[in-house]
């Protein structure tokens, strides 16, 4: 029998693109995606009944309430999900791998290319909550903390990557500003995707970064992205984080990435090459190929 793993957030923006590249990556692994309509993680019962019926020997835990507004607006169900939920799931999974999907935004942003053994300083509620859901996940030994940062992707209903956020607000004629001093090391969801199955196959416990290759500021990668798409043009804006209202957002989410790169098999990539490298390519412009570095 091959071994079964569950995929939580298999219908978010990493969690389908785990879900689509398994039988790629993962082709030993009977794979079991949760989504939400499939499963309450907040509905602790039913949790441990799923468990129970499934008994996977691993676990891969997507899903989160991800959104810095969101978290601002509802801290209980921010904390249910993002803490509660990951608590008890590492708790099932106590005797088997656990990959827990958390986020740069455990930094305060002060500092550029951040690494592991760099202290978290969360300025915002998402952030928080994913630094104390950390801590509970990295006390056993065999579990996997991965911090990712700014994703680029296709999600099913087009409303959960960054990209597809920019084109919506385009098309519906409005401008948007872009900060020339904030910046991140986004990374498309295929390549996170197949780092995932790579650390599932190797059972590579501890903490590790997991970002592109360049830093970036946010209106960079606006510019990046014109020439794919065209609704962009004309609606970027230049402006500075110093200005920023709202929630609280770090300036600098860069992520030194060099412990993960040493155990993987292929090259983490940046965004501009990337682009550049899937021009002509016919595919999901996000997925990742076979051959391509």
């Amino acid at each position: 029998m091959m071994p079964r793993v569950v995929v939580t957030g298999a219908a978010g923006l990493i969690g389908q693109y785990v879900m689509k590249s398994a039988a790629r990556w993962a082709p030993g692994w009977e794979v079991h995606g949760l989504t939400r309509a499939d499963l309450d993680l907040t509905d602790h019962a039913a949790v441990e009944r799923t468990w129970q019926r499934i008994n996977p020997h691993a676990v891969i835990h997507c899903a989160a309430l991800s959104r810095t507004k969101d978290c601002e607006q509802n801290p209980e169900l921010a904390r249910r999900i993002n803490v509660d939920a990951t608590v008890q799931l590492a708790r099932l999974s106590n005797d088997i791998p656990f990959i827990f999907l958390s986020s740069g935004e455990v930094f305060d942003g002060r500092h550029s290319w951040y690494r592991e053994q760099d202290a978290p300083n969360p300025i915002n509620l998402y952030g928080k909550t994913k630094i104390e859901a950390e801590q509970v996940v990295l006390e056993n030994p065999r579990h996997t903390v991965l911090r990712i940062v700014l994703t680029a992707g296709t999600s099913l209903h087009g409303n959960r990557s960054f990209v597809e956020d920019m084109c919506r607000t385009a098309k519906s004629g409005k401008s948007m500003t872009l900060y020339g001093d904030e910046f991140r090391c986004p990374l498309p969801a295929g390549a996170i995707a197949r780092v995932v199955w790579e650390v599932a196959g190797q059972a590579l416990p501890g903490l590790y970064h997991l970002g592109g290759l360049e830093r970036l500021s946010r209106w960079d990668i606006g510019q990046a992205l014109l020439p794919w798409y065209p609704e962009l043009q004309g609606r970027l804006v230049e402006g500075s984080a110093r200005t920023h209202a709202g929630a609280p957002r770090p300036v600098d989410l860069s992520l030194n990435c060099e412990k993960i790169q040493a155990v993987l098999s292929f090259p983490i990539p940046g965004f501009r090459s990337w682009l550049e490298r899937r021009m002509h390519r016919d595919t999901d412009l996000w997925d990742y190929e076979p051959g391509v570095p």
